[in-house]
């Protein structure tokens, strides 16, 4: 079986890739997953949490809490531009859900299939990021329970594999991606302000 999609990675790599795909989206499923997966990968889902992130810091923190959301900011965009620009315009790979290979296969369950490149996961890059960027701004001075946030993004990121949207190498890429940019900006954040519980 030739796979000639996405050259740049090795075909034993892309035959996994293909195999593991088609375990996550045609045979580990339900009704259940066949409803939660593609509600959580929804943007506007998580729009209740943000908002509570920035009530929550602005309340706690004042000026330190205003400066916290612009690198979360910061944070949001540099991911984004990395993975929808630089990644997706110099690796280009087909999606499961445009793949004629998976033509027959493929369970499809959202309603638009992006013609934009697959490698990597904007959401996996963006989720990850986010969690990295909030675990390590918060862990020392609010919890480290908020490690939780890992399996957000793993959950919103493994259910772009569920649905269609992208096979799980675009997911693990993604992921460390993710994690190396939301940490750089939290690193920054705490060697300059840092977060302190008021007492």
């Amino acid at each position: 079986m030739q796979i000639k999609n996405a050259a740049f990675l090795p075909d034993s790599i892309k035959q996994f890739d293909y195999n593991l795909f088609a375990k996550i989206n045609g045979r580990w499923h339900n009704s259940f997953f066949d409803v939660f997966f593609p509600f959580i990968r929804e943007p506007t889902v998580w729009v209740p949490l943000y908002f509570f992130l920035v009530v929550f810091i602005t309340t706690n923190f004042k000026i330190k809490g205003w400066i916290w959301v612009l690198f979360f900011l910061i944070n949001v965009t540099l991911s984004d531009y990395v993975s929808s620009t630089l990644i997706k315009d110099n690796f280009m790979r087909l999606r499961p859900c445009r793949d004629p290979f998976l033509a027959e296969n493929i369970r499809f369950l959202v309603a638009y299939c992006p013609v934009s490149s697959s490698f990597t996961s904007s959401h996996a890059v963006n989720h990850f990021a986010a969690a990295m960027f909030i675990f390590t701004t918060f862990k020392k001075a609010i919890s480290s329970k908020w490690a939780v946030l890992f399996l957000w993004a793993a959950a919103i990121s493994y259910a772009q594999v569920y649905v269609g949207v992208h096979f799980p190498f675009d997911i693990f890429c993604g992921a460390i991606v993710g994690v190396i940019l939301g940490y750089i900006p939290a690193k920054v954040f705490n060697s300059k302000f840092g977060l302190e519980m008021p007492k």
